[in-house]
């Protein structure tokens, strides 16, 4: 049963479909109806940490390094094998500690519902566990509880529910008897005995909770990693392949075969990818947290920077989520400050109900101590107002505040006073305002109305600047609120969200599957400016079908009916003061109210994609280089250019220094950041084949000038090899020259400058490969860098080409 759907049904008619009574159910139908029912408790599907773990060893990367360290062993190259096998293990840990703990928002959702509930068996009130309970239950409800079931209340005067987590209602709603309750809202204010309707899974809240079992999105980063994986694994079994054969019809030995397929193989390997891509996103969000913006899920930051719609709750986002006092409406000879005087004084003096505190303390208590509270009679939903008989130096009067059509219906008003007073209301009422009517009684007088009060909760004093800096930034900003139309256009009016909001209830009247709708109805979804009216299976909708239609979406919230949209959208943010079930489900968990942390956190996502980038391009031009490089070599030349070992410490030290490259300069895009995945591979491969005929060119400057062995070759090509590919990276970093700003950072500068005096070193001195003189080592570097020119142009062409 959901809010929205449920029909009205009375009590009565509620316990015979029940097959219950006033008096509840005996202790044994209790137990029949759970064997039927099911425990009052939301079932969980847990997933072992092992299962996790061994999920980290699957995908096109890992295969390859567990080909690279199967074949290994295969001829007994235990250096090979074991450095392999560290990298695959490094990668997995990496993973399993950042993956994703699918089971938190449902943990917290479980652990939202109440423990105990008071229930009438056996002719006798008892507290059992709220897990026991059963439709057809009749229990006891009161202030301060948490409902542990959906119910229909029975008997009793009034309850004021929190439902605000469920529905996104800003104010406690008024039940009276025949009402729906639901599990998991909060009783603010009276008791009430109600017969429960559903339990566990059924509930509405249960409802929620399928809803974050089942929602979900694959990452763009996910994505985009495998098809990377994908591609690479491709070229290594062509030419694996080609090799193969080539070697078999030489009759070459297997043994020699599988050591060339090895070399291949570890060539081919992005070894260090996913930890550099892990690394950097967990720098990131170190730096995201000094912002206010805490990171659950790192893969979330690569989609906070290509998020292009933020779907944004209301309340406590883009409002203060504090009622305050908008301008009143005064009638006959009396001034705003009396007529709050005059509403205090029919206040609870000593109450917790948010309206009365907020209008006492918006008085002079120096002007209330002239005044005596004789008798004080509380709302209730039925008379719909509140009373109180008070004295001053004058006499007894009686003042009255409540509903603005009873208290005008109460006062001595003419057709014409009555009528201009109901459109004053009306007015109200299409802004947004909650309207207050506030009456004066004199002992021997006529009531006389005095004026209305509008209460609303107000936008924050940032969020207009915010939204407007977020639409620079190249993103549509969607209000989806609880609350009613008029409340959604008044706050949207404001600020300058839009007037194209639409009634998510109406919207989605005439469907249940969110997953299938009409591509009319998605059009309009795309279109809104916002929604109102909004239920848990709305909002997930709302975010699925934007996903549907090509958007990146991002989705705040803080209540458990925000916890399915939050787990669907590609970045789920809870805002400050979020349920627990909220920032489970979330990716970013933000600990100050407001938006402006998010275009904050944004700003900072794009930087740190922008390192992304540099890198994969850096990585697949340098992996396609040696890939193809090993290969036509093997091929045509019937050379090996590079030992596996060689290729195994060349991933190192590309890779370990070039971890620094989160802390990299870089440009803040102005738009949303896309993979944009054919023109990363298109221009990765271009580089990565001119650094092939850059690798064969020096091979033939140093048979033809110098005539140096095959055996010197290799240590050659190992430099060549480090030298030509960090250049690389600042041919990568950014789109322009690379002489242009951003420069390099000095981390990221002092660890390729570290690295290549390493490489140097073990050239230069023989460590594990045959030592070069220093001549040798000087034409490398001369070479590597003319050609780090040639490469930055066509980069620059490419890039002017396909345009940015």
């Amino acid at each position: 049963m959901t809010a929205d759907s449920s029909s009205k049904q009375c009590a009565s008619d509620t316990l015979l479909s029940l097959n219950s009574s006033k008096e509840g159910l005996s202790t044994s139908e209790a137990a029949s109806r759970i064997g039927q029912y099911g425990y009052n408790e939301l079932e969980e599907q847990h997933q072992s940490k092992l299962q996790q773990f061994l999920k980290t060893f699957w995908g096109p990367i890992p295969w390859l390094i567990e080909i690279a360290a199967v074949l290994s062993a295969v001829i007994r190259h235990w250096p090979d094998f074991f450095i392999i096998l560290f990298m695959l293990i490094l990668n997995a840990l990496i993973e399993f500690v950042q993956s994703s703990k699918a089971q938190d928002a449902l943990s917290a959702l479980k652990s939202s519902m109440a423990l105990k509930a008071r229930v009438h068996r056996d002719g006798e009130w008892q507290d059992i566990p709220a897990r026991e309970l059963v439709p057809g239950d009749v229990i006891s409800i009161e202030n301060g509880d948490i409902v542990p079931a959906d119910c229909v209340l029975l008997s009793g005067q009034y309850l004021s529910v929190d439902q605000a987590a469920l529905t996104g209602e800003s104010l406690p709603v008024d039940k009276i008897v025949d009402d729906d309750i639901y599990s998991g809202s909060i009783v603010k204010q009276g008791n009430m005995q109600a017969v429960v309707t559903a339990t566990g899974s059924e509930t509405f809240f249960g409802n929620t909770a399928k809803l974050v079992q089942s929602a979900g999105n694959a990452s763009h980063f996910e994505a985009s990693v495998l098809s990377i994986g994908k591609f690479l694994i491709i070229g290594t079994l062509v030419f694996a392949a080609m090799i193969i054969v080539k070697e078999l019809l030489a009759h070459t030995p297997v043994l020699d075969i599988v050591e060339l397929v090895l070399v291949l193989v570890i060539a081919s390997i992005p070894v260090a990818m996913p930890a550099v891509l892990s690394v950097t996103m967990a720098l990131g969000a170190l730096t995201l947290s000094k912002k206010k913006a805490i990171v659950s899920h790192l893969q979330s930051i690569e989609e906070l920077a290509s998020v292009d719609i933020l779907c944004s709750d209301k309340t406590g986002t883009l409002t203060k989520n504090q009622l305050a006092l908008g301008d009143p409406v005064l009638y006959g000879d009396i001034s705003g400050e009396e007529l709050l005087l005059y509403a205090a004084l029919a206040s609870n003096q000593n109450g917790k109900d948010v309206i009365d505190t907020l209008i006492i303390d918006s008085v002079s208590h120096a002007d209330l101590d002239n005044y005596e509270q004789l008798e004080f009679t509380p709302f209730d939903p039925v008379n719909k107002r509140c009373e109180a008989r008070v004295s001053d130096t004058t006499g007894v009067f009686t003042v009255v505040k409540g509903a603005p059509q009873v208290v005008i219906e109460m006062a001595n008003l003419d057709e014409q006073q009555q009528t201009k007073a109901l459109v004053e209301v009306e007015q109200m009422a299409s802004r947004g305002l909650r309207c207050l009517g506030v009456a004066r009684q004199r002992s021997a007088g006529k009531m006389e109305l005095l004026g209305l009060l509008s209460l609303y909760d107000p936008p924050r004093d940032d969020s207009k600047a915010v939204i407007a800096q977020a639409r620079q930034y190249g993103l549509d900003v969607k209000m989806v609120t609880g609350d009613d139309l008029a409340i959604g256009r008044e706050i949207a009016r404001q600020l300058d969200l839009g007037s194209d909001l639409q009634a998510a209830s109406d919207l989605f009247a005439d469907t249940t599957d969110m997953e299938n709708l009409p591509a009319s109805l998605m059009q309009e979804i795309v279109d809104a400016d916002g929604f109102a009216r909004v239920f848990p299976e709305h909002k997930y909708g709302i975010v699925k079908n934007l996903q549907k239609s090509g958007y990146v979406v991002a989705m705040t919230g803080d209540g458990v009916n925000d916890a399915p949209a939050l787990k669907q959208a590609d970045v789920g943010i809870a805002v400050s003061g979020a349920t627990d079930a909220a920032r489970s489900a979330a990716d970013l968990i933000l600990t100050l109210p407001g938006l402006s942390v998010i275009t904050h956190a944004i700003e900072e996502a794009r930087r740190i994609f922008a390192r992304m980038i540099s890198y994969v391009n850096y990585r697949i031009a340098m992996t396609i280089n040696l890939m193809v490089f090993v290969a036509v070599s093997v091929l045509m030349f019937q050379t090996v250019p590079l030992t596996a070992i060689m290729i195994v410490m060349l991933a190192l030290l590309d890779d370990i220094p070039i971890i620094t490259i989160a802390y990299d300069n870089t440009h803040t895009a102005e738009q949303p950041m896309k993979w944009q995945l054919k023109r990363v591979l298109g221009i990765a491969s271009v580089l990565g084949g001119v650094s092939v005929i850059e690798n064969f060119g020096l091979m033939a400057l140093m048979h033809q000038c110098f005539g140096v062995s095959s055996a010197v070759m290799q240590t050659v090509m190992f430099l060549q090899l480090v030298v030509a590919g960090h250049l690389l990276l600042f041919v990568c970093r950014h789109e322009s020259w690379f002489w242009r700003k951003p420069w390099p950072s000095a981390k990221l500068l002092s660890a390729i400058v570290a690295t290549q005096v390493v490489a140097v070193v073990i050239c230069a001195f023989g460590l594990l490969m045959p030592a070069i003189s220093p001549t040798l080592i000087a034409i490398v570097w001369a070479y590597a860098i003319g050609w780090m020119f040639v490469l930055s142009a066509i980069r620059h062409g490419m890039t002017r080409i396909l345009g940015r």
